[in-house]
């Protein structure tokens, strides 16, 4: 199964042009800039569509129907919400539709009994801010990878560094500075882990959470300002009783390790972790979950090689928004081999593919990676694992919706981690059942000023501070 599905569409002249794998370069062009706003998005998507007219050209203008205002569910208010299926896929007909899969999806369709996937009609309406779009286009020309061969410098933050990327590091930066507001909060979280063969009884954590993000503010001059921080996370667990009251803060760099604080509630100490990144199980999810595939990709890109394939048009989900009904119930959301199909949504959809090897001298659970990141937002909509035997080993997939309240960007927080050997799954940023829903902060805001939105925030004795209240 391995790598079957990975013939790339070759979709961009300048991309495609080298061949297959695209090799760091210079800078583009002016020439090469100049097509970002008219044959090409702000942000470096093709505006057209497929020739088959199976993907539409990019339209914009995404916003709710009249009378949405946050707390109100999302899914009530969206103009595509009594569309049906095209079709579905599953078991029965997954060969006629494998150039459209990746492997892990190949591998899900045809093992897991009762599976499928529903496909609706494709929309391309993400909105791009006018200021991130001029940043973007700065970017084009003064964004540089280091001499190191994946550090990311002179990128103005608030913007794509590399919105016509030349290598798969600066494709996996996009990524990582996608539009996603100043930071977000969930007061009401929660995390489903799927039975273990031979059991009916779910595993759920709930939790409340922010994250700031400094890459994301205009105020800072460029990402290696301030430290060169991604973000500042911090969590408190309230459920289950075993972990109430246990916290969390973390500092991602775009340049070196993350640094990690725990705080125990049972020895009212915080502790420093400094080997919790990477390949180690975040802690008391059953070894289900590895730190660097929270939220698809959380570490720093140096241990990887990252090797830009090319496009390739794959169902990922967008306009996903049931999956951020937290008035659901989650026996009707959460089965136990997979989750309801009828609350995700699967579109047709361009994707950038990054195919990710471990490098020489380093050690991970997952030496290989293959991410597909979605031309219209950079966000990472799937990614295969592949074990060390090079058989797929576990499915992720982000459920990607437009952001309203960031004025129609598309982002997501609700994702899968699905263990196809082990037979469980993890759904994690899930609002399903929770009766509160996810707010995106954008500068300006209101909520802007409030302490969880400023660097000072995120240090041990703030943690230890504020768990101990």
């Amino acid at each position: 199964m391995r790598n079957r599905s990975m013939g790339a569409l070759c979709v961009v002249a300048l991309a495609c042009s080298a061949g297959p794998e695209l090799a760091a370069t210079a800078a583009v062009t002016p020439e090469q800039v100049d097509r970002l706003g008219k044959d090409l998005t702000p942000i470096g998507a093709e505006r057209a569509g497929n020739q088959d007219g199976t993907i539409p050209p990019y339209q914009g203008g995404e916003a709710p129907l009249p009378g949405w205002s946050w707390g109100k569910v999302r899914s009530h208010y969206s103009k595509f919400k009594d569309e049906q299926p095209l079709f579905s896929i599953d078991a029965t007909n997954v060969d006629r539709y494998v150039e459209h899969l990746t492997d892990a999806q190949i591998t899900a369709l045809k093992t897991v009994a009762g599976y499928r996937m529903d496909i609706y009609p494709p929309h391309r309406t993400c909105n791009i801010d006018p200021g991130y779009a001029e940043r973007t286009r700065q970017n084009a020309t003064e964004a540089r990878i280091g001499a190191d061969g994946w550090s990311l410098q002179h990128a103005k933050t608030a913007g794509v560094p590399f919105p016509i990327p030349q290598s798969g590091v600066e494709a996996m930066y996009n990524s990582r500075m996608r539009p996603q507001g100043i930071g977000y909060r969930v007061s009401k979280g929660s995390t489903m882990i799927s039975p273990r063969p031979g059991s009916r009884e779910f595993t759920s954590y709930g939790w409340a959470f922010e994250t700031f993000l400094p890459s994301q503010s205009v105020e800072k001059a460029s990402v290696e300002s301030d430290g060169a921080i991604d973000f500042y996370v911090h969590y408190t667990y309230t459920e289950p009783a075993a972990m109430r009251g246990q916290a969390f803060i973390g500092i991602s760099y775009e340049n070196k390790d993350p640094e990690s604080y725990y705080y125990f509630p049972g020895q009212r100490r915080v502790r420093r972790m400094p080997n919790y990144v990477f390949d180690a199980p975040v802690v008391g999810y059953e070894n289900q979950y590895l730190n660097d595939e929270q939220l698809m990709l959380w570490s720093t890109l140096d241990r990887f090689e990252y090797r830009l394939v090319g496009k390739k048009e794959i169902y990922l989900q967008n306009n996903s928004l049931r999956m951020h009904d937290f008035d659901a119930g989650r026996d009707e959301v959460f089965g136990k081999s997979f989750v309801n199909p009828a609350y995700r949504r699967f579109e047709l959809h361009r994707a950038w593919v990054v195919d990710a090897r471990l490098k020489p001298g380093f050690q991970h659970l997952v030496p290989h990676r293959i991410y597909y990141l979605d031309e219209d937002s950079w966000s990472i909509a799937a990614v295969t694992e592949y074990d060390q035997n090079g058989k797929v080993w576990k499915l992720m997939e982000s459920s990607q919706i437009p952001i309203w309240e960031l004025g129609g960007s598309c982002g997501y927080l609700g994702y899968t981690i699905w263990d196809l050997q082990g037979g469980r799954y993890v759904a994690d940023f899930s609002m399903i059942g929770t009766g509160g829903d996810a707010k995106w902060i954008r500068a300006g805001d209101p909520d802007a000023r409030q302490p969880e939105f400023k660097p000072d925030f995120y240090t041990p004795e703030t943690l230890r501070a504020i768990s101990e209240r």
